[in-house]
């Protein structure tokens, strides 16, 4: 009897902890979608703009 019980508070510990990561990789996945969505929001508008692209020249050595 004793192991079943110490077999279910490990069952539940594994458990909680599972849930944890996955909150855990949500978070982060949403984090990084709404970096990405930011990034392309303000890249996309600068992007057309009417002033050329200045290339810099080379280093010297």
């Amino acid at each position: 009897m004793y192991e079943f019980e110490l077999h279910r508070l490990r069952s539940a510990e594994l458990r909680r902890q599972a849930a944890q990561e996955r909150l855990a990789r949500e978070v982060r996945r949403s984090r990084g979608d709404a970096r990405r969505a930011a990034l392309h929001s303000t890249a996309g508008g600068e992007s057309h703009t009417d002033r050329p692209r200045r290339h810099r020249l080379p280093r010297t050595a």
